[in-house]
């Protein structure tokens, strides 16, 4: 008797039917070779905002590491377990991806919960607090604007969040050499749920533009 909730039986079926028929002949030849994707995405775990789906993107594409609000620590190597630190890690030293990006969205969880210090938590446990520390000072900032709505305070802060995470992205001695030695290129993203609309971090300005296709 499986063990799986019905709804993902029923996906894999799809899948193994569609998608993998489509695509075997890549599946084994990253079975056989390994991966080798020349980007990693920064992201939310919102089950909203897939970077796959978002991208349009295949297997072995995309080395995607998601945790609450789309955060990176700063560097602080110690005796602790450091998730996405770890993920970061082994993308840049042993994939060698040449693109980092961190996306984040609208209508997070996470962010509305760090601007709304006074509400219940975002969930009761011992460890969302403590991660949502890490954009504490700026939710202060953007929650004492009284001129910006609630959505504005809550979009802005989603935006500066985004600056926050590659600002610690830069602490990792092994992301700021190559940076700086133009291996490896850092990005911004913030991807709206409700239209779909991505914009694009502008890395001189600091502001989100949404990109020309025409």
């Amino acid at each position: 008797m499986s063990h799986l909730p019905d709804h993902l039986l029923t996906g894999y079926r799809n899948f193994m039917r569609g998608r993998y028929v489509a695509e075997s002949g890549r599946y084994r030849s990253l079975a056989r070779e390994g991966q080798s994707p020349e980007t990693m995405v920064i992201a939310c775990c919102d089950s909203r905002a897939a970077p796959e789906a978002i991208f349009d993107a295949g297997p072995g594409e995309l080395f995607v590491v998601r945790n609450v609000a789309n955060l990176v620590p700063p560097y602080s190597p110690d005796g602790e377990f450091h998730s996405t630190s770890a993920a970061l890690e082994f993308a840049v030293q042993s994939l060698k991806v040449r693109n980092i990006v961190v996306m984040g969205h609208g209508r997070c969880g996470g962010i509305r919960a760090a601007l709304n210090t006074e509400a219940a938590p975002l969930s009761p446990g011992d460890f969302i607090g403590k991660w949502m520390s890490l954009v504490a000072p700026a939710a202060e900032t953007v929650s004492g604007n009284a001129l910006m709505t609630p959505g504005e305070r809550q979009t802005a802060l989603e935006r500066i969040s985004i600056r926050y995470s590659i600002a610690n992205l830069k602490t990792f001695p092994c992301v700021k050499i190559l940076e700086t030695k133009g291996k490896l290129t850092i990005s911004g993203a913030w991807f709206d749920i409700s239209t779909g609309e991505l914009w694009v971090m502008n890395r001189d300005s600091g502001d989100f533009e949404r990109p020309d296709f025409d």
